[in-house]
């Protein structure tokens, strides 16, 4: 297993733009409160709207440090010109955009303020979309039960207006912060209260990242064949949408699982899979990721042979990256399968190449 986990528990980086890693938390602005507003604007206030929607943009383009600056110029504009229906909704972009950035102390200190303003000038949905930002924010930080108890009030507020989408929101990540906390039967039974929302309003979007939160949840509790369950029904989703380099990640997914129960033959097949997507991504990195899982579970199964061919081709790939963090692990891999295999020449090869490399 410790093979395994080296070559192909490979964590991805969090990703925000598109929504986030794990969490729910929506960027769109689901409400129609400001249109009245609008009508009857002042000059600033039209300028700060502007550089709203080009905030907006910036922020779906990935670039967010652009985003944040804008948005604090379009609040100041709004603090001026008093019009707190818009200094709160501002707090929440810039909220929402610092937690995608990962400044999640940041976040909280504007998501504290839309809040204040939102119970101000009561508006509700702001509310609990501000709640539960606090409370993912929390859950970054590592204090879960302030995480809870404001995802709680989240939860309360978008079932009291009946904002669906929040609820599976709220939901979704009051389940993150029990497996944060370590109690995986509350974080799965939210997230399927949460999954047959969503799934009842075709929100195919966020039942594509709720499955991955179950599937990770039973994971992590060792119920490899439901977290398999879960895993294929993303599968279905990401092909679905022909989003292959998506389908590269939950086929990992599924080879780890597979592994782990002993399913060597189903942890290839899922891992062959993942090699052809790669290649037609023409990604060297996940293509020799692909290739080293694949060795590893040809070792499981006893198949040195074919082990070896699939280590001489991540070989060949970190050469080509060129990376000699894995060139050495290729060689590590070659030079243990080989000698299992009773080929000592090749033992003797690839153990003084390991050595050519500490001299470069």
């Amino acid at each position: 297993m410790n093979n395994w986990l080296l070559y192909c528990d490979v964590k991805p980086k969090i990703r925000l733009v598109r929504g986030t890693y794990e969490t729910l938390v929506p960027f769109r602005d689901n409400s129609n409160q400001d249109k009245p507003l609008e009508q009857i604007s002042t000059p600033p206030v039209r300028a700060a709207d502007q550089l709203v929607a080009q905030g907006v943009d910036q922020q779906k383009a990935g670039n967010l440090e652009v985003a944040v600056e804008l948005f604090k110029n379009a609040l100041r504009i709004y603090i001026e010109q008093q019009n707190q229906r818009k200094v709160g909704k501002v707090l929440r972009y810039l909220g929402l955009t610092l937690y995608a950035l990962g400044d999640f102390s940041q976040s909280i200190e504007y998501a504290t303020r839309s809040l204040t303003v939102a119970r101000e000038i009561n508006d509700l949905r702001l509310e609990g979309q501000m709640l539960d930002l606090l409370g993912n924010s929390h859950r970054h930080l590592g204090d879960n039960m302030r995480a809870i108890e404001r995802g709680q009030q989240s939860l309360t507020i978008m079932r009291h207006i009946q904002d669906q989408a929040g609820e599976v929101a709220a939901l979704n990540n009051l389940g993150l912060a029990y497996k944060a906390m370590g109690d995986l039967p509350s974080a799965i039974a939210y997230q399927q209260e949460s999954l047959s929302i969503a799934q009842i309003n075709n929100d195919v979007q966020s039942t594509e990242q709720i499955l991955k939160n179950i599937g990770n949840a039973f994971y992590a509790m060792g119920d490899y064949p439901q977290a398999i369950e879960y895993y294929q029904q993303r599968l279905a989703i990401a092909r679905d949408w022909g989003e292959h380099r998506l389908e590269t990640q939950i086929l990992r997914n599924l080879s780890n699982a597979c592994y782990a129960l002993g399913d060597y033959t189903q942890a290839i097949e899922h891992g062959r899979a993942r090699l052809e997507t790669a290649r037609k991504l023409s990604d060297q990195r996940l293509e020799e990721q692909a290739l080293g899982c694949l060795g590893v579970a040809y070792d499981a199964l006893g198949d040195y042979t074919q082990a070896i061919q699939y280590y001489e081709q991540r070989l060949q790939v970190a050469r080509s990256i060129p990376d000699s963090r894995v060139e050495k692990q290729a060689l590590n891999s070659l030079t243990i399968a080989c000698y299992a295999l009773g080929d000592y020449t090749k033992v003797m090869e690839y153990h003084q190449q390991g050595l050519a490399m500490r001299d470069r």
